[in-house]
């Protein structure tokens, strides 16, 4: 496998103790059946983005809802869910988002869950369109959109490359001068560096 491209290595991982990682899950082998539980390296840092930063409320709770989706679809026992519920809430708390938040999103999620499971239903195919973000005004423009077929997606407008505009000024006894103008009148930087 190894010989196929020079970039790609192929690394074969054993199971250990009857276990195994496979991308987010921890396989557990058991005498007749395989059990599954959430996985995270060593390194994960188990943060999200903070409650009081400058971002659509769909963004901070992104996280949120793909890690309480991915904790009431998998055949978790319920000693592990309430593992998993645990540390959710932890992280909630560190980025500084409001417990019932949190609470009521797990509702939401778990409700909706559980009604698919029991009902087989098919989603509906929408169409989706994205809106910059500035404030949380721009709400007033999508909830038009609330009992349509269209979703709203959000593109952050606080970017690094978004907030600056990079030009090259000045070559100057071999070093490049370059001028970073942002969009707010009072920050002008200058960089030197040597190419």
């Amino acid at each position: 496998m190894n010989q196929i491209h020079k970039d790609i290595k192929f690394n074969p991982q054993h199971e250990d103790n009857g276990q195994i990682n496979f991308l987010d899950l921890l396989l557990i082998r058991k005498t007749s059946k395989i059990e599954t539980n959430i996985f995270r390296k060593p390194t994960n840092t188990d943060t999200a983005i903070s409650f009081f930063s400058n971002h659509p409320i769909e963004h901070k709770i992104a996280p949120y809802r793909y890690y309480i989706t991915r904790m009431h679809s998998l055949p978790l026992t319920p000693e592990r869910k309430q593992r998993e519920w645990t540390v959710l809430q932890y992280i909630a708390q560190s980025s500084n988002f409001p417990h019932t938040l949190i609470q009521k999103l797990n509702s939401h999620l778990q409700h909706k869950h559980n009604y698919e499971r029991n009902n087989n239903t098919v989603r509906d195919i929408k169409t989706w369109t994205t809106f910059p973000y500035h404030s949380t005004l721009i709400h007033k423009i999508t909830n038009l959109f609330k009992h349509t077929i269209v979703r709203i997606s959000f593109k952050s407008t606080n970017t690094i490359q978004d907030l600056t505009n990079l030009k090259r000024t000045v070559t100057y006894r071999n070093i490049k001068i370059w001028d970073l103008q942002t969009h707010m009148p009072h920050m002008q930087i200058i960089i030197r560096r040597r190419d």
